[in-house]
């Protein structure tokens, strides 16, 4: 009586039981009169063995067989003698009693392997090929464990999963369309949506206070290391909560995330404003696994006669612990080249080393004395044997700037620890962001996010440096520099969705058109809505 099992799934306490096992073949080996061949499919590999004496024919037949063919194999589990503790089935092997051909193979173009020889365009080709490789095959499982638990959790907090539809009126929402033409009505199109924005809150308009989906979006837009034209995204939207219930709700599925699927347990979620984000860290989605925070030398720096310090806006500088005797002239020149890239775009990199027999060596030594450094640096923390790495400029370049030599620090010196996770919400971001090249306001987040109440009154003042400091009740889930998430409280009145529209430079007509059907909404008892 055979048995039907999966590769990979066979343990050391079934030697002895006959089993039937299909997938590709992986290898194929030849020892003295043994032929070996590896059997792989989604759940592992398994070593067959065919024995020339017991069966020659059947061996001869194993020999032929190239690597991706697809069989199917009747045999026995056997003990190995030479056990492969880098496999689940390392401890044994199948004595092969009958062997099929399901289908044979062409010699695949690249070698299907963890390791793979293939190029990502000929890896993209053959996508098909490259999918029964681990790591990729691994990160499908992944996704499809990920999409299991979210379900789980918010299905336990009383979340009600949704489906938007794909093919929508196009709505200017920030990012550009893909538009899909109609046959039936020629001339007209659709609009795939970049979001379920305005579904979701329509969606609490009608009662449904709890929303989900697992959702595809679609934005015509440059491609970004963490973004394609069409991505997915956990989609959800709340009623009748507090910003403070919904950043606990989805700290909750973010810890149940990582219990789940990594068994790691999450720390606290710190939250920290944008403002904050930007003076300490000189970005919105800062990287807290290390320090090295901003510190501000502009008032000690300012008036000595150096104009490079004079005549800026700002004078920053991160201070990267014990790495003084770690840095020569040539190193200290390799890293100003650095900042000095179009990407960074600096214009130099001044340094103080303090050394750990207390001395002073400066690229600014003949500007400022070493009793002047050396005050500096008590001043900002520094200890003996600290290097001091500044730049300065205008406030916004300069954070920005100093903000990418400090990952870059933290890369060259460690920091950033693979295996630890430190989350964090970046909260109270501005409302509006200028833009230079159009010379308009544009909405940070999207057109529906609200203001902050102490700032209504602000709105449509006319005065533009007000413009800039009016702030929304939005966030972002930050994690190890990266934004895995974020949200806001709705506008959810119809005069105030109106006014909004206008700062974004809207006429009424266009709002109409473009958003009448949820300005609508509002009027028949909008309840506060948060995602």
């Amino acid at each position: 009586m055979y048995r039907t099992y999966n590769c990979g799934s066979l343990r050391i306490d079934q030697v002895g039981e006959v089993v039937i096992l299909s997938g590709w073949v992986q290898a194929t080996r030849q020892f003295g009169g043994l032929t070996f061949i590896d059997l792989r499919d989604r759940y592992g590999i398994t070593q067959l063995v065919f024995n020339e004496e017991q069966n020659p024919a059947l061996c001869e037949k194993a020999k032929g067989l190239g690597r991706e063919f697809v069989i199917k194999v009747h045999g026995q589990v056997r003990e190995r003698s030479n056990k492969n503790p880098n496999r689940n089935t390392g401890d044994i092997e199948i004595d092969v009693t009958e062997l099929s051909i399901i289908n044979p193979s062409k010699v695949p173009p690249f070698t299907i392997e963890d390791e793979s020889d293939g190029g990502d365009d000929l890896r993209m080709k053959y996508r098909y090929l490259d999918m029964r490789r681990s790591p990729v095959r691994e990160k499908i499982l992944f996704r499809s464990k990920v999409a299991f638990e979210v379900r789980r959790y918010l299905t336990q907090q009383d979340f009600i999963e949704i489906e938007t539809p794909c093919l929508i009126k196009s709505t200017p929402e920030g990012a550009r369309d893909f538009v899909v033409p109609s046959r039936m009505n020629p001339g007209q199109f659709y609009a795939l949506p970049q979001s379920p924005q305005t579904f979701k809150q329509i969606l609490m308009v009608a009662g449904f206070d709890k929303y989900f989906q697992i959702v595809k979006c679609f934005r015509d837009e440059d491609l970004r290391a963490d973004r394609q034209p069409e991505f997915t995204q956990i989609d959800c939207e709340m009623a009748f909560v507090t910003q403070n219930e919904i950043l606990d709700t989805f700290e909750g599925l973010t810890r149940h995330l990582f219990k789940e699927i990594l068994s790691i347990s999450l720390k606290d979620f710190p939250r920290m404003t944008f403002d904050e984000a930007l003076s300490s860290y000189g970005s919105d989605k800062p990287d807290v696994r290390f320090d090295m925070t901003f510190q501000d030398f502009s008032g000690k720096a300012k008036g000595q006669g150096f104009q490079v310090f004079d005549q800026a806006e700002v004078v920053l500088g991160i201070v990267a612990g014990g790495q003084a005797e770690h840095y020569s002239n040539k190193d200290i020149g390799s890293l100003t080249d650095w900042v000095k890239r179009p990407q960074i775009g600096a214009k130099g990199l001044v340094y103080i080393k303090w050394g750990d027999d207390d001395s002073i060596k400066s690229s600014i030594g003949k500007f400022y004395s070493d009793e002047t450094l050396r005050i500096w640096a008590q001043s900002c923390g520094a200890n003996k044997g600290d290097l001091i790495l500044i730049l300065s400029g205008e406030i916004e370049s300069t954070r920005k700037q100093l903000g990418e030599l400090r990952l870059e620090m933290g890369r060259k010196m460690g920091l950033m620890d693979p295996k630890k996770y430190c989350p964090l919400w970046v909260v109270d971001f501005p409302l509006l962001e200028w833009d230079e090249d159009n010379q308009r306001f544009h909405a940070m987040h999207h057109p529906f996010t609200s203001p902050k109440t102490a700032d209504i009154d602000k709105m449509l003042t006319g005065d533009h440096e007000t413009m800039k400091l009016l702030r929304a009740d939005a966030y972002d889930l930050v994690i190890n520099g990266v934004e895995i998430g974020g949200g806001s409280i709705r506008i959810h009145d119809r005069k105030l969705q109106e006014r909004n529209f206008k700062l974004l430079g809207f006429t009424s007509e266009q709002a109409e058109q473009q958003f009448g059907f949820l300005m609508g909404a509002f009027e028949y008892g909008a309840p506060l809505m948060v995602v």
